[in-house]
Parts: structure tokens; sequence; C-alpha cells
């Protein structure tokens, strides 16, 4: 591992590992993204997606883009959560206004079983962005890296495109869950071998990203989902030794599993906006930090709704005689691309100044 220069601002850190903070530290999903003009043009400078996350000084760019207009507390690196299957051969693209496609759809036992675990090298260009982004930071904010859930991996890996409503993988899951399972095993190897990648480069936290673990019933969930994501967390307990870094899970509708959940050996929780943040932290105790939740329409309104409802969230946290601690503040998932530059600015400074 590289020699780094020292953290100044630890409030990020401290906060997933419960300790007392100076202020509550903010950070936001998708933060460097769409709604910055300075991210638009260098991605119009790219010319595409791809050649934007797999350029290290390109995606370096964008990564700090934010943390030059914004007194944020911690930065994520910029990739994406398909870089995995893409390692794996199944050819990710991305479509105007329809996201992102594989062109090579795990639609059979045997393509599940001839499916490899991708090489370090052929992931070397996020190592070498998360390298490069933590010496540009030069010691300013934490950088967080992460990767998808093999849960989350598998719905695109099999349907081939987002969906509504993942009824190929989920008709997967009931009807040959031996190999939707075989599949989950070595999503999950491919995971932590990608998270204990960007430590080593440099990452300081790291996040599995669940979007679509809300799917599932409270049974699936544990046996498809949050099995996989503990089995990770485990082996990078083990694997990294004294480099091991706080890590965060978001599942997107997972807020009624919290409990569960809490066992997962994460330091923190995300939680999306449907989740009541103060039933959260009377669910989870002491046993983890939380990180959420504000709904990311809110900051298409007025100024002061966007302090309002700032305001509502952190009361609900640091309400009922709380000891303070262990609390991020964040959205409830990515900030839209319709925001304005200004709303989140006005977020920022609500959450520093409560």
């Amino acid at each position: 591992m590289t020699n780094f220069v020292p953290l100044k601002n630890t409030n990020f850190i401290r906060a997933l590992q419960k300790q007392p903070v100076d202020r509550t530290p903010i950070w936001m999903m998708r933060q460097a993204g769409r709604y910055l003009p300075e991210y638009r043009a260098i991605r119009k400078q790219a010319g595409n997606f791809i050649n934007l996350m797999k350029t290290p000084d390109y995606a370096t760019e964008v990564t700090l883009q934010p943390l030059r207009r914004y007194d944020l507390d911690a930065a994520i690196v910029f990739s994406d959560i398909l870089t995995i299957p893409d390692a794996m051969g199944l050819g990710l693209y991305f479509e105007e206004n329809h996201g992102p496609k594989f062109q090579n759809p795990l639609r059979s036992e045997h393509a599940i079983n001839n499916l490899a675990i991708p090489s370090e090298e052929s992931l070397s260009y996020v190592y070498q962005t998360v390298s490069k982004c933590r010496k540009e930071l030069n010691g300013k904010v934490p950088l967080i890296g992460f990767s998808g859930s093999p849960w989350t991996l598998a719905c695109y890996m099999v349907e081939g495109q987002g969906s509504k409503d993942f009824l190929t993988i989920k008709s997967m899951l009931y009807s040959n869950p031996i190999i939707l399972h075989k599949l989950l095993e070595k999503n999950a190897q491919a995971v932590a071998q990608h998270l204990k990648c960007q430590v080593e480069a440099g990452a300081q936290a790291i996040m599995i990203f669940d979007t679509w673990g809300g799917l599932l019933s409270r049974a699936t969930y544990q046996e498809f989902s949050l099995k996989y994501i503990t089995f990770i967390l485990d082996i990078l307990k083990s694997q990294l030794g004294d480099l091991s870094v706080p890590s965060i899970v978001f599942t997107k509708g997972g807020g009624q599993w919290l409990e569960e959940m809490s066992g997962c050996g994460a330091n923190a929780l995300g939680l999306d906006w449907m989740t009541d943040l103060d039933l959260a932290s009377q669910q989870v105790g002491s046993k983890v930090a939380l990180q959420g939740n504000l709904d990311p329409a809110v900051l298409l309104a007025p100024d002061f709704v966007i302090q309002n409802e700032v305001n509502k969230v952190m009361t609900s946290f640091y309400g009922n005689d709380k000891d303070g601690t262990g609390f991020v503040f964040n959205l409830g998932h990515g900030i839209s691309k319709e925001t304005s530059p200004d709303a989140v600015s006005v977020l920022i400074e609500t959450v520093h100044r409560f």
C-alpha cells in the first residue's frame, strides 16, 4: 500500500465507528455526476460513459469535482457497480436513455457454470483511479470504494439490463435456486476481491450497494442477499487484517430487515427515504451506525423546504436523548440529475449548521 498523507477531516470515519465528531458528516450517493455542469463537460470530452469510467485521469477528475464545489466530508471513487460482470465477459454497454445493458446475459446453467472470477488485472483501471484519487485528495477527506452486492449484480447479469420487476432472476430463484446460489457464490468471491483491491489501493471506507435487495421477501433476502454480504465482510476482515476499513451496507427497500442486517458485520447501514430514522435507530441500538436518508426529490424544492426537511432528518436521529454518535447524513438514494448545484449548497450548509 502506498504511503499517503494523513487524513485531516476524520468525521466520516469516526461517525462510522460510532465515535464523537466535530460535526455531522455528509456526502451524497452519486455526488459525482450529471447534476454538475463540469461533469457533463468532461463526459462529453470522454466520448461515452465507459471511456469516462475506465480512464483513471477522467475518473479521478470526476471524483474530485464535487469536493471543489462543496464542503463534503467524504469522496466516493467514480466507477460503476457493473464493472465486475463486465470483467467477467458479459459485455457491458450503455444505451442512450435506457441505462446499462449486457451483450451476453446469463440465461443458462452452462453460462453460469463457465463464469470465471475476474482477474485483478482486468479491473486495474479502478484501482489506479482509487490510488490517484487518494493522492489528489491529499488527506482532505476520506475516499470510499464500493461494489454492488452479489444479488444486485446477479439481477443485471441474468436480466441483461435493468427491469421493473426482475422476473427472470426471480423465476430462477424459485425454480432453480441451486444454480442461482452458484452465481451468487462467484459474485461474492469477485466482490470480496474487488473491495480488497480498492482498500489496498487506498480506499479508506467501503460500501456495498444492494440496490435490488428490496425486491425480495424477508426469507429470500436473508438467503440470497444478506448471506453473501456477510460472507464478503467476513472475508475482508480476515484478509485485510490491519488494513481493514469501516464498511457500509445499503439495501434499498431493506428498512424492514434492519435488525437482521445489523448483524452482517458492517459498521453502518444506509437507509432509504422510506425508512423512519428514529425507529431504525431504536431497532439497531448501538450495534451499527446509520447513514441517510433525505428523499433526493427534496432537492428539487425551494431552499426553505430543503432546510426544513434536512432539519427533520437531523432531529429524527438526534432526538430522544440519544448519545449523538454514529450518524452520517446522506440522501435516501442517488442524487437526481435534475438537481440544481445551488440546492446542494443549501443542503450541506444546513447539515453542518444544525
